[in-house]
């Protein structure tokens, strides 16, 4: 084979970007895969956009079966993004004998155990390292670099929307709703932010990596999600008083009693490695039995950094094509027959210490009907904290627990909101205080 024949499908930020790679890297990327990365043909909804490129003999169309079914494309590129036509388009091209190469987190959370042993099935490569922290080339990692490992824990700041939200309320001191304004102005967040702020990107990441890093097929149904919508500018404040950060974090563990999958809010030390990635920078942490903790830290999305990792998953086919070698590498590095099927522990029995917000109104007793709450759930206080001013309707009462479960958290919390002088739904933060 003298030059691989590709196919994109979506030309939007991402796509332009590894057209951009693609025709402007060609020696580079001959020399180190062997062969020449010919890109053929182009499929977007609006193929008379001018995206500043000089795209030469490439053929841009708005038919999308030109890609898929064509005799002269050997790898796809999916760049859509969601799951429909994405899910149909990446089976028919896979059914035609095509390589796949794809950034969809979505699509490979959620139709994960499906596509990939299908494309293992029809003897065809179904990459996808751009669908998880970018640049980072961490599914590498897991699939090759730590294979002689068994992982218990990968964890980590997965969006870098919300970790651009979360460093820019704490150096400016300002609240949720201003810095996304900021953040959608600055092309940081979309018009629609729910994806990211919400946790559901990063849900997708994780459900990724614990499939790879555990031997199992994505669960993403089965992971605990939790945005920063309610994270204020008090937590933050607070947080940094008592020597923390708030991040949000992709957890997933496991041990011989099952598998953790969890995004959320936490609070880590301030002294902790995962606590100085900041901005819209992503890392992922990951402790293998042999290897120890290994950090791996980047620009997790944008055109060219994405781009880097699709172009990435095309040399590695060319390679592989280069010597006649198959799928060299199972997509989820475990092979199908050997896919673990572990439990999901639930939240409600998680262990752990907890940092707890109220707005409370500030007059003797309230505190000690708060802390009747929490005896009678069996929870222990390490500290408290509120500055009282009588002349505001409330005043934030914060509080840290010693460990304790979720369950007992979520019964006291809602007790205690029923109580005459707290003012606003009560609010906790979990604390992971054994991170890198």
């Amino acid at each position: 084979m003298k030059e691989l024949r590709i196919g994109l499908l979506g030309f939007g930020v991402v796509g332009r970007g590894v057209a951009d790679l693609l025709l402007t890297q060609g020696l580079l990327l001959r020399q180190r895969a062997g062969i020449d990365l010919r890109l053929v043909r182009i499929a977007t909804r609006t193929p008379g956009r001018d995206r500043g490129l000089d795209l030469g003999e490439v053929e841009v169309t708005g038919d999308l079966q030109r890609v898929v079914a064509a005799d002269d494309i050997d790898v796809v590129i999916e760049l859509i993004g969601g799951l429909d036509p994405a899910k149909s388009l990446v089976l028919e091209a896979l059914r035609q004998g095509k390589h796949v190469v794809t950034a969809n987190k979505a699509l490979i959370a959620t139709q994960g155990a499906e596509l990939v042993p299908y494309a293992a099935s029809v003897g065809r490569e179904l990459l996808f390292e751009a669908a998880v922290a970018g640049a980072i080339p961490v599914i590498k990692v897991l699939r090759e670099g730590l294979v002689a490992n068994r992982i218990d824990q990968i964890y980590g700041i997965l969006n870098g929307t919300c970790n651009y939200i979360l460093t820019e309320m704490r150096e400016k001191g300002v609240s949720f709703a201003e810095v996304l304004r900021d953040a959608q102005a600055k092309g940081f967040a979309e018009a629609d932010p729910s994806f990211d702020v919400d946790g559901i990107d990063a849900a997708h990441k994780l459900a990724i990596l614990a499939a790879i890093g555990f031997g199992s097929l994505p669960r993403f149904e089965q992971i605990h999600v939790e945005g920063i919508r309610h994270v204020s500018d008090v937590d933050i404040t607070w947080a940094s008083e008592m020597g923390y950060r708030i991040k949000l974090l992709g957890i997933a563990k496991q041990d011989a009693g099952g598998v953790e999958l969890r995004v959320q809010p936490t609070l880590v030390p301030v002294t902790s490695m995962v606590a100085s990635v900041e901005g819209v920078f992503n890392a992922v942490f990951i402790r293998g039995d042999s290897a120890g903790t290994t950090m791996y830290y980047g620009r997790g999305a944008g055109e060219r950094p994405t781009a880097s990792a699709v172009v990435a998953d095309l040399v590695d086919i060319a390679r592989n094509l280069r010597v006649g070698s198959g799928q060299r590498v199972s997509g989820f590095s475990t092979l199908p027959e050997y896919l673990s099927t572990s439990p999901v522990r639930q939240m409600d029995a998680w262990q752990g210490a907890y940092y707890l917000r109220l707005a409370v109104a500030d007059r003797p007793g309230v505190l000690a009907d708060v802390t009747a709450v929490l005896a009678r759930q069996q929870i222990s206080i390490d500290a408290i904290h509120q500055k009282g001013r009588s002349d505001v309707a409330a005043v934030p009462l914060i509080m840290v627990t010693h460990a304790t479960t979720e369950r007992q958290v979520r019964v006291a919390l809602a007790q205690m909101e029923t109580l005459d002088a707290v003012r606003e739904t009560p609010r906790f933060i979990r604390i992971e205080p054994g991170f890198v």
